[in-house]
């Protein structure tokens, strides 16, 4: 069998194995507004991350509450943050800081899907946030992530902007 044979079976054991994934997610898990087309995951006051400080899973390593009092907004989203700090970083780079894939599941983006993010299901990956659904979800995506993100990073251009429930 040559290599070409090889890596065909393996994609296509890779997306039966997703498709299987997906198939088991639960219906809450799919992203807060099916038919926005929206590329930001944002509730329905425009708040992202849930009202999480991105800046905190950089420099604490755990999600951290933001408060109202410093707020910043970005492409259209509403950040929160713990502190003032925290809000200066995030004004001076917001790209740096910023959840990858508008906040929306890492996982459910490389197989062509806006799933939600769970804000205790993330992980730093070359400087960058990621989220996943939930754990299960990013466990499997930890498996092979510099994949995963090849094939997120090819089909984010192309889902970004269309309904969770078109995809």
């Amino acid at each position: 069998m040559n290599t070409t044979s090889i890596a065909r079976r393996s994609l296509l054991a890779a997306l039966i194995i997703g498709a299987g994934l997906l198939a088991t997610l639960p219906q809450l898990a799919l992203a807060y507004e099916q038919n926005s087309t929206s590329e930001l995951n944002l509730d329905q006051q425009g708040l992202a991350l849930q009202g999480i400080d991105p800046v905190a899973y950089f420099t604490v390593g755990v999600p951290t509450a933001g408060k109202p009092e410093f707020t910043a907004k970005h492409r259209g989203a509403s950040y929160r943050f713990a502190s003032a700090a925290n809000r200066d970083a995030f004004k001076a780079d917001p790209n740096k800081f910023a959840p990858q894939y508008g906040g929306f599941c890492a996982m459910g983006v490389a197989l062509d899907k806006k799933l939600d993010g769970d804000i205790n299901a993330w992980k730093i990956v070359d400087n960058k946030l990621y989220l996943n659904v939930n754990k299960d979800v990013q466990k499997k995506w930890s498996e092979d992530i510099a994949g995963n993100l090849v094939k997120a990073n090819s089909s984010w251009p192309e889902i970004k902007n269309r309904a969770p429930k078109d995809l």
